[in-house]
This record gives C-alpha cells, structure tokens and sequence, in this order.
C-alpha cells in the first residue's frame, strides 16, 4: 500500500476539458453518459416537460431547506442555493437564491471525481461535504456545501448540491471572520470533500468533527441535515422522472439545456459589438490597521461570439482580501446571468462555455494558499463582479436594441457586521452570533430608461431578502431604533439610482454587559456602486456606534428618532475592517450602499426632481446642488431659478475644468432611441462615432461637439476633467476619506469641452487611471 502527502496545489480546482478529465476518473467509477446521436431523438413536448421538471425541482430544494433550517440566515434571507448538473459536474440547473454560490459548485464535483473516485469511492448514497474555497465547495470557508451523486442502475447519472452560509464554522472570531488574520490558519478551518453519508447513512464521526469547530453547532447540525435531505429529494425526483421518462431521455434533455443557454447566449453575444473594456475598482484596507488602496483591475474583450476576462495587473494577494480563483469565476457568473442572461435559462454549465479567464497568480482575485480568504466572496469576488457589469453595461450601451439591458452599478458590496455575546433575556444565558442581515436591501442601479429599484435587494441573490425586524428583535437581544430608507443614497443621474437603507440598533433593556462587533465593509472611501455615462456612484457604506446613548430617553420615547442627531452620544467610526464593541449605552448605525445613476443629473427632467423630493428620495438641497432644481415652497419647480442653477453648474464645471464660459455650447434635445447626428453610432447616453477609414471621430450627441479619434481612445485626452471634494458627488459621500485611507480621494468628472456634460464620474484616488479605454475601439 503506498500513501502521499499532497502539496497545496493539489488542493484547487480549474476546469478541464472533457477528455481529459475522464482520463482523470476512476475505471471503477461507471458513468452514464449519451452520444450526439442520442441528443437529437427527444420530441419538443417531452424536452419542455422535463426541462421544467428539473426546474421546479431545484425550486423544492430550497423550500426544503428552509423548512428544516433553524438558521435566520436561510429562513429569513435566503443566503442558499442549489444546483443540479450531469455526471461530470456541468450544471443544468441552479437556483435563483444566491448566485455566486452556485459559481463554483461544478469545480468542486470536478476536484471529487478526480480526488475521490478512487479512494475513498464514490458509490451509491454518499454525499461530500465541503467548504474548501480553493476547491469550490463555497466562496469562504462559511459556505458550505453538500455534493451528492445520483446513481441508475449502477452508473453515475449526475450530481446535486445544496450549498448555504453558516453562522459560525470556528475560527478565532465568533462568525468565523477574523479581520486581523495573516493567513487562512487564523480563520475557520477548510475542508475538502469529505464522505459524510454513506451508502444512504449519516457517517456520525464525521458529523460530530464538523458541528464540533462551531459556537452554534445545532444550529450548523441543522444545516447539515437539511442540505443532505434537500439533495436526497431532489434525487428520489430524479429517479422518478428517469422512471417515467427513460435515463437516456432525462440526460438527452440536460445535455440539450446547457447547448441551448451556450447558443442563445452567443447569439446575443454575436450581435454586439466587437472590442475591448476596461474598468478598474478598489478594495479598501486590507486587514486592521491596513490604510492602504488594492486595485483590481479587468479588460473585457468580445469577439464574435466569446467573452475573454483578463484581470491581469490585479493587486497582489494581502491580508484578507482574497478569494481564489473559485471565487474569481463566480464573480463572474453572478453578474452575467442575471445582466446577460436574463432572458436564457439558466443552464449555468452551457453559458460558462461562452467566456475565459486569464489572471496573474497569488493576486487579491486569484490568491494562492495559504492566504486568508474569510473576505473573499463580499470583497474582491463581488468587485470583480461590479467590475464585469461595468464593461457588460458598456458593451451593452453601445448597441440600440440592447440598451434596455445596461444598468449602473447595484449596490456594490455587502456591509458585514456581526454581533455577539451572551444573550440573558428572561434569565437565561446563552451565546448568540448575528450577522446583521438588513443589509439584504440594497438599491439597484439606474437604467438607461427606468431608476434603478429602491431597496431592491441584490443583484447576486435574485430571492434575497432583508429579514423581518422582529424576527431579529425575537432571536437576539437588539432592539431596531429605526429600519428605513435612505433620502439621498441613490446615485444621482438622469435616472437616479435606487435608494438603501439604513438600521440604528440597540441593546435590550434586559442585556447586561457588552456585546462584540466585528465589521468589514468596502465601499467608504472608493464607491463600489458606481454610476455610468456621467451618472454619480451611490452613497459611501457607513458604519457607526454611538456612544452613551441617553437611555431614559430612548426607554421613554413615542417616536421614532428621526437622524443620529437626536441620539446624543459620541460618534465613533468604525474603520473597514475592524472590531468593536456595543455596550448597554450605545447604538449601533449601519447604512449600507445604494445603486449608481445613469446619466448627467443636469439632464433629468426637473419634474422628476419634484417627485423624488416630494417622496423623500431626494433632498431639496440636493435637488438645487447636485441637479439643479429649484423648487418653491408650494413643492412645484421655479422653472426660472432652476435654468439659472443649472447653468450656473455648468459654469462651475467650466471653471474648474479650466474652460472659459464663454465658449459652452447649447445642450439639445437628448433622443433616448436614436443618434442625434446622421451618420453617427452610439456609444452610450452622450457619445457617438462619426465613422471614417481612420477609426471615426468621437462627438457629442448633446451638443455635436467633436471631441477627438477613437482610435486608441485619444478623445479622453481631449474631454474636460475637474477634480473636487467627494461630496461634490453629492451628500451621500463620506465627507473626510482620511479616516479609512491615506490617499487623497477626489471626485473625477469628465465632460465633453462644448456643453461640459457629464460622460464619466467618479469618487477615485486621485492617481486613478483616465478610462482611456473604456470605450469601444
């Protein structure tokens, strides 16, 4: 009998191709698998049946999973998914909880027929359980997933998984998210795929080594179950259906769903244009005490039917803002198949086909072990993901039948706080851990024809949801001063961003003693969601304790506080990534981002200025300063005082684009449906190309100022720019950036040099590359 130690590279995952990853499985392992001749034998009708089958029964998985769960994180806010895929791992079905926890899951299968087929075995009723990142078993080691073959007469038919966010799986920290971890040993531990059902039967040992690392090991026990029995339903209905329909029929049908979403997506993907986009966005603080910047960087090129993603020149991989290349992929997938994929079904396995990856090893986007990765799915995987929809909304934009599809930016990240203690409500004591799940209603970004939708949820989690107040108030012992809206979160723009929220919690009157806060959050300092086509980001995410709260005030009190201002207290900042505490006397604040705008806010209609500010999404001094409206005290728009603001805006613009007045030209009507100049192709809401043998010539389409060649993207050279504070970008800004970082942090604004209206805005350091190219070429 021989034995080996595997080195580290063993543990990760990229996808192989067919061929040789069948060379890679054992002969032990049969496998059930059809020809080409074989797809083309099933009739329309038994196609849609059982395709909507498959469907509806990844759908059951997820209410089977709530039903047992007893963690708020499923029942209340849907941090789960599912998938369903063939005998190598392709998926055919995934659920629409969250997304980017089904980014990985046919990695993993793929690292257990190659790891496990031998040995242990791979046989009829096992299950592996896994939340290795490295390996796709999840996206940080608090993902955990259960990968359950199915088997038919003997052979191996496909796979299911079932995959959720546990509270606690150990780790220094309670909420296993360790803000000052050197390495993944100073995180939960993680665990490659391991037999935990076999042959139908709970392997207990393993069980109890697996609830045993965390501080909520019923709850994790749960968890564990109610996946395992998620993925056996699913299987008995996959049995039945390859009894009434024939096993070569149902995997006919799988094959076909993955080809059909792989041609209808290069389809569309043909019928957009050629190029290459870039975009470029920041993770902030790496670890505590870090005050440092950490780009990602990524350039988009289409060509005829193919996506390739090259994030080269990314940041080096640091503190705790990692994620492997599982979770780089699943940035990915997050972001195309609700953008680019909207209208396909999402058989993830056949649009996975339609793009590629290159990127640097040992990078915040592709981190090498032993790296701390406990940030990796809400930081870099998720600003890869803002970055992909960025150049998607560009390339998207570019092409008039598709520009109801591009969006702004959402909300950009998630703002993780978790609280802990020991909870002694009614006598008791027991220990709790919380992530703060309000945080679920973020704003969505700004369309080209609509606002972006007001505490919409996520893009990334399609069924996400912010859990009931109450439901919290009952499980853990806060108290909500306040769950509300926003005013001026949304991203300005000629269609404004969706709103987010804010929540402002306390102790329960009955606490005794000071509760733990661990938080992490980027998005403070270099907006996350941001806006397109000179549309402003969103608000800055803001965490906060105030301390010494005035108790009787609060114990006493008929109304709800209207802002932080009626508290009283201290305000203490908390940093990005960091930890703290809640006492008796304190509250705690979080505001978490809303979505980008699209467009120039000079160019959205001052009736729908009114109507922001008349149902509190805007402010009346964020109508005048950042749009430009003047509104009477009877509410109605000052039409005069409103054109004089707006062109006094625009002579601000001039000024400090170093611009005389004098020469700004008129801004036109603006056709939302076509070109604006005979001749010309759009670019998206202000620039268009006047093509010519040499590459064509960049214009405005407000006012027919020519601005300079495409080619190479030499017209950026030529746009107006101004550099201003942050708030410039509105009051949603955190004014002072030197609390997080120590680079200087402006507002960037380029403008075409004729009518100075906004193409492109930014809250970046103030070394930020200029888009040179972030237009098609």
């Amino acid at each position: 009998m021989t034995s080996r130690i595997p080195g580290a590279d063993e543990f990760t995952s990229r996808p192989l191709p067919r061929e040789e990853l069948l060379r890679q499985i054992s002969p032990a392992l049969p496998l059930h698998q059809v020809d080409d001749e074989q797809a083309e034998q099933v009739a329309a009708l038994t196609y849609e049946v059982v395709r909507h089958r498959l469907w509806a029964i990844t759908q059951e998985m997820g209410e089977t999973l709530r039903r047992m769960s007893g963690s708020h994180v499923v029942t209340e806010s849907n941090d789960f998914n599912f998938s369903i895929c063939d005998e190598l791992g392709e998926q055919v079905q995934v659920g629409t909880y969250n997304v980017g926890l089904i980014g990985s899951m046919d990695l993993a299968i793929v690292w257990t027929l190659r790891n496990r087929s031998d040995n242990p075995g791979i046989t009829e009723g096992d299950m592996f359980l896994c939340n290795d990142p490295w390996i796709g078993g999840g996206l940080h080691q608090n993902d955990a997933a259960i990968l359950a073959p199915i088997f038919h007469e003997g052979k191996l038919f496909g796979w299911t998984t079932a995959i959720a966010h546990q509270i606690d799986l150990g780790g220094p920290r309670p909420g296993s998210f360790s803000p000052s971890a050197q390495d993944v040993f100073g995180e939960a531990v993680p665990t490659p795929p391991l037999k935990v059902v076999r042959g139908g039967v709970l392997q207990r040992d393993v069980a109890d080594a697996w609830v045993r690392r965390s501080r909520l090991p019923h709850l994790v026990g749960l968890d564990l179950r109610a996946k395992i029995a998620a993925n056996k339903n699913a299987a008995e209905q996959i049995l039945r259906l390859i009894a009434k329909y024939g096993a070569d029929t149902v995997k006919v049908v799988m094959r076909r769903m993955m080809d059909d979403a792989e041609r209808r997506l290069r389809a569309k993907l043909t019928n957009l244009p050629d190029g290459t986009w870039t975009a470029v966005g920041y993770q902030e603080q790496s670890q505590t005490g870090d005050r440092g910047l950490h780009a990602i960087k990524v350039a988009m090129t289409k060509e005829a039917d193919r996506l390739v993603f090259d994030f080269r020149g990314t940041a080096e991989q640091t503190g705790i803002i990692n994620c492997p290349y599982p979770g780089l992929r699943a940035g990915i997938v997050f972001t195309m198949l609700p953008l680019l994929a909207g209208d396909i079904p999402w058989a993830a396995g056949g649009l996975m086909r339609c793009f590629e990856i290159i990127t640097d090893e040992d990078t915040i986007t592709n981190a090498s072990f032993p790296a701390a990765v406990g940030k990796g799915p809400f930081g870099p995987a998720w600003g890869a993901g803002n970055l992909v929809a960025e150049v998607l909304a560009k390339m998207l934009d570019a092409e008039p039948s598709h520009r109801g599809d591009v969006q702004s930016i959402c909300n950009g990240t998630t703002d993780l706080c978790v609280v802990s203690g020991v909870d002694v409500r009614g006598g008791g004591s027991k220990g709790f851990v919380s992530p703060v799940f309000d945080v679920m209603a973020g704003g969505y970004g700004a369309q080209v024809y609509h606002d972006g939708v007001d505490t919409g949820g996520r893009l990334i989690i399609p069924s996400a949801r912010a859990p009931d107040v109450e439901m919290t108030e009952y499980l853990y012992p806060l108290v909500a001063l306040w769950r509300r809206e926003q005013i001026d979160s949304g991203g300005p723009g000629r269609q404004r961003g969706g709103m987010s929220g804010s929540v402002c919690y306390v102790q329960h009157p009955d606490q005794k003693g000071t509760m733990s806060l661990i938080v992490s959050g980027t998005g403070k300092v270099a907006n996350q969601n941001v806006g397109l086509a000179g549309g402003h980001p969103g608000n800055s995410q803001l965490d906060l304790v105030v301390r010494g709260v005035n108790d009787p005030q609060l114990a006493q009190a008929t109304a709800i506080p209207g802002d932080l201002g009626e508290l009283g207290g201290d305000i203490e900042v908390l940093p990005c990534e960091g930890e703290s505490d809640l006492g008796p006397g304190d509250a705690l604040y979080l505001h978490w981002q809303a979505g980008g705008g699209y467009g120039d806010p000079l160019l959205r209609t001052a009736g729908s200025v009114r109507e922001d500010v008349r149902q509190a999404r805007v402010s009346a001094a964020a109508a005048r300063d950042v749009y430009g409206v003047v509104l009477r005290e009877d509410g109605d728009v000052d039409a005069t005082a409103t054109g004089e603001t707006r062109e006094e805006l625009r002579r601000r613009r001039a000024a400090g684009a170093g611009l005389p007045e004098a020469s700004l030209k008129p801004i036109g009507a603006l056709d939302p449906d076509g070109l604006v100049l005979d001749g010309a192709r759009r670019l998206d809401d202000n620039l268009a190309v006047l093509e010519s043998p040499d590459g064509g010539t960049v214009v405005c389409l407000h006012c027919g100022t020519r601005i300079g060649p495409l080619a190479g993207s030499a017209f950026v050279a030529a746009l107006a720019r101004r550099d201003g504070a942050p708030t410039e970008a509105g009051p949603h800004i955190w004014h002072d950036p030197s609390e997080y970082v120590d680079a200087e942090i402006v507002f960037r604004q380029l403008y075409c040099p004729g009518c100075l209206t906004a193409v492109h805005s930014r809250v970046v350091p103030v070394d930020h590359p200029l888009p040179a190219d972030d237009y098609r070429s």
